[in-house]
C-alpha cells in the first residue's frame, strides 16, 4: 500500500514547486483547505529587530507592531506559539515563529475557528511555519520582496552591503546558540560579525570596522571574504589572519585596516583557539561571575606588509555565556563623560542573564541608549555565544 500523503507534505510540495514572491499565497491557500483558517499573514522582523513587518503588495505595507508591546512579539521573544481569543466570532488568532536553525524570521499568524484550534493542528502549522521559513531562505535568491518588507525606513548604501554580508543574526544547534546585532540599524558602516560550522567546529570571527560610510563598508567586505576565502581552503585562524592582512595591505597599503577577533572552538572539547587582531573585546559570564578575556593583542588586519599571526588558547565551559563588544558599545560615554566599559558594560551582561542569545544583543543596545545622552558616533555590534559543550557519548 502506498504510503498516505499528509496535509504538511502537500503545503510543504506547493511552497517547494511555487512561484518565490507567492510563498504566502500558496500557505494561506493550503491552510485554507486543510485547517479551514479564516485569515494568514506574514510579519518579518525589520533590521533594528524592533518591529514586525506585513508582508504585503509592495512598496506599501500596512502597519508595523512592536515587538515588545504585541501579542505577535510574544511569540517572537518567546520562540513558543501564542493564541489569542477573539470573542466576537469565536475565533482564534494564532502566532507562531517563522524561525531556520536558530535564525529568528518572523511570525506567521493564522487566524481560525476555536474548534479547529487543536493541539495537533497547532503542531503541525508549527512545522509549516517552518518550513515557510526555509522556503524563505531560499526564495530571497530570486526576489527582493521579503528583504523589502523587512525595512521600516531605507538603508544606507553602506548598511546595505553590511547586511547583505552577514550569515544570519542568529543560529542555533545543540552545542551552542548565536545572536547578533548592528546599530544603527539602517546606517551601519563597518561593523561586522562571521560564522561558519561544521561537524566538530565552529569558526567565529568580529570585526570592528574602520572608517564611514562606504569607504568603511568596502574595507569590512574585503576583509569578511578574504577572512573567508582563507577559512574555505582549510587552514588554521592564525593564518586566516595573515592572508587577510596581505589581502587588505595589497589594497591599502597601512592607510585603511581593519580590528578582527577570530576564534576557532573545537565543539567536543570546548577549546578554542583566538587571534586577537584588534580592537573587538570579549566578555564571559561564568556562573554569576562578569569579567573581560583579555588577549595579547596583535596588529590589526592590513596595518603593517607580511604581519605574522599566532593563536592563543582559552576554555568555554558549558553553560558559559560569551559577549563579544565593538567599540562602539564599550567605549561609548554617559552625559557625565563615564565610559561604558567602566561599570556598565558588566551590569548590562548580568540584566539580560535570562534572555537567550539570539535577543541579548538588541537588549544590550537598548540599554546602551539609554545610556548615552546622544545619537552615536559610532556603530555598535553586540554579538552572544551561550557554550552548551557536547554530551559525552553513552557507554555501550
Amino acid at each position: 500500500m502506498a504510503p498516505t500523503v499528509t496535509h504538511i507534505q502537500t503545503i510543504e510540495r506547493a511552497l517547494r514547486t511555487g512561484a518565490p514572491h507567492e510563498l504566502l499565497g500558496t500557505l494561506r491557500a493550503g491552510l485554507t483547505q486543510y485547517f479551514g483558517a479564516t485569515g494568514v499573514d506574514l510579519l518579518v522582523a525589520d533590521y533594528s529587530s524592533s518591529v514586525l513587518q506585513p508582508v504585503t503588495d509592495l512598496p506599501h505595507t500596512d502597519r508595523p507592531l512592536a515587538v515588545q508591546a504585541s501579542p505577535e512579539g510574544r511569540a517572537f521573544i518567546s520562540q513558543e506559539p501564542y493564541g489569542k481569543y477573539l470573542s466576537e466570532d469565536g475565533a482564534i488568532e494564532l502566532h507562531l515563529p517563522v524561525t531556520v536553525r536558530g535564525d529568528r524570521l518572523g511570525i506567521l499568524t493564522v487566524r481560525l475557528p476555536e474548534d479547529r484550534c487543536t493541539p495537533q493542528a497547532v503542531e503541525e502549522m508549527t512545522v509549516l511555519a517552518e518550513v515557510l521559513g526555509h522556503e524563505i531562505v531560499v526564495a530571497e535568491r530570486d526576489t527582493d520582496l521579503y528583504m523589502q518588507a523587512r525595512r521600516s525606513q531605507r538603508l544606507t548604501l553602506a548598511a546595505e552591503m553590511q547586511w547583505q554580508l552577514l550569515p544570519a543574526r542568529s543560529c542555533a544547534r545543540q552545542e551552542y546558540a548565536i545572536g547578533g546585532q548592528l546599530e544603527p540599524a539602517y546606517d551601519i558602516h563597518g561593523d561586522n560579525f562571521d560564522w561558519s560550522t561544521t561537524a566538530d567546529t565552529l569558526t567565529l570571527t568580529v570585526t570592528n570596522g574602520m572608517g564611514e560610510g562606504i569607504h568603511a563598508s568596502l574595507l569590512t567586505n574585503l576583509a569578511v571574504n578574504a577572512l573567508r576565502n582563507a577559512r574555505r581552503a582549510g587552514i588554521g585562524i592564525a593564518d586566516q589572519a595573515t592572508l587577510a592582512d596581505q589581502a587588505i595591505y595589497a589594497q591599502y597599503q597601512g592607510a585603511q585596516y581593519v580590528s578582527t577577533l577570530l576564534l576557532f572552538f573545537e565543539i567536543a572539547t570546548g577549546r578554542v583557539q583566538v587571534v586577537d587582531a584588534g580592537s573587538p573585546q570579549l566578555w564571559r559570564q561564568r556562573d554569576r561571575s562578569v569579567e573581560r578575556v583579555a588577549f595579547e593583542a596583535q596588529h590589526p588586519l592590513g596595518m603593517f606588509d607580511e604581519t605574522l599571526y599566532e593563536a592563543q588558547e582559552f576554555q568555554a565551559l558549558p553553560g558559559d555565556r560569551l559577549i563579544f563588544v565593538s567599540d562602539g558599545v564599550y567605549g561609548a560615554l554617559s552625559g557625565a563623560g563615564e565610559a561604558y566599559e567602566d561599570r556598565a558594560l558588566a551590569r548590562a551582561i548580568q540584566a539580560v542573564s535570562f534572555l537567550p542569545a539570539a535577543a541579548v544583543p538588541r537588549a544590550m543596545l537598548e540599554e546602551l541608549r539609554a545610556y548615552r545622552e546622544a545619537d552615536p558616533d559610532d556603530d555598535a555590534l553586540v554579538v552572544c555565544l551561550d557554550w552548551f559543550g557536547r554530551s559525552p557519548a553513552p557507554s555501550q
